[in-house]
């Protein structure tokens, strides 16, 4: 199975440096026409500068690919709406979006601006949310498309001085457990990456020594085949990095069922918590509506306990 992006148009926030920039390679030589977009800013969001994201464009170019760069702010509904016009005008279709473009404004929460707070989550969280709505309805239209958000293991379980951008990391993917329902009959997946690379972001947190092992090259891999016609899963979370790619769940445990018609107290929780945080059996739910299901179940007849 040869996995390639013949005719397909790929927007990628964030592809002037590090993991961005990787993926846009790829998916370049692999036949993907590419949106180059990149504000070329600082790590913390300041400033701009039209070179990041031209040098990729050129750099595809150059390998006989087909790619434009754009600098359009997408933490604005503006630059949101001109960044997928520039893929709808120039090729008439809009096939990937790969939501990679963020900030970092690290600060203890008890020292954190809210200013800084917002700002970060305008460019991750608000971000995707534009950009993806920007293509959602030409790929309703075109009856396909492939989304991917971004996450981090800061999201998923936190990370000291990092309230902001754990919380917009963590935001990504109740958008994508949404849309995943709602893009299911239109044949538009959307998934979530949940990268470890030694890029400008990584560079903050990570060793020096290290770094080499943490290339983003190895991570995009990951992306490829998440925005590819054959992967037509929806709703995941993957892990890439450093060579290692798992797949990430959120799992509600067996607990326990007490009889929903007499009175429940703390002490019977507190009583009962071995089994409650028990996760031995606990498994994932594809959607809200089937954990509420089995709530229901201990309302049945005979359920309970």
């Amino acid at each position: 199975m040869s996995i390639r992006f013949d005719d397909r148009v790929a927007v990628i926030t964030g592809a002037g440096n590090g993991l961005g920039r990787s993926h846009a390679l790829f998916l370049a030589s692999r036949g993907a026409r590419v949106v180059v977009n990149d504000l070329g800013g600082a790590i913390d969001g300041t400033g701009a500068d039209v070179g990041p994201a031209q040098a990729v464009a050129d750099e595809i170019a150059a390998a006989g690919g087909e790619a434009v760069a754009n600098t359009d702010d997408i933490a604005g509904e503006d630059g949101a709406k001109a960044l997928v016009g520039t893929a709808l005008e120039r090729w008439g279709r809009c096939d990937i979006v790969i939501n990679n473009a963020g900030i970092l404004r690290d600060k203890s929460f008890h020292n954190m601006d809210l200013d800084d707070f917002k700002a970060v989550v305008k460019v991750h969280m608000l971000g995707s949310v534009r950009v993806t709505h920007e293509a959602w309805p030409a790929m309703r239209e075109q009856q396909y498309g492939r989304v991917l958000m971004t996450t981090s293991a800061a999201g998923l379980y936190g990370n000291f001085g990092q309230t902001n951008y754990a919380t917009a990391k963590m935001a990504v993917i109740g958008l994508m457990n949404a849309l995943k329902q709602e893009g299911r009959k239109y044949n538009i997946t959307v998934n979530t990456l949940a990268p470890i690379a030694g890029t400008r972001m990584g560079g903050t947190i990570f060793p020096d020594e290290v770094m080499p092992l943490l290339r983003p090259e190895l991570v995009t891999p990951a992306v490829a085949y998440l925005v590819s016609e054959q992967c037509t899963d929806s709703g995941r979370i993957i892990a890439a990095g450093a060579g290692h790619y798992a797949a990430v769940a959120m799992v509600e445990g067996a607990g326990v069922d007490f009889d929903a018609t007499t009175e429940v107290s703390p002490e019977m929780l507190a009583e009962a918590w071995a089994g409650i945080t028990d996760l031995s059996a606990a498994a994932p739910y594809d959607e809200a509506m089937a954990a509420v299901q089995r709530i229901f179940a201990n309302l049945s007849p005979g359920g309970g306990g």
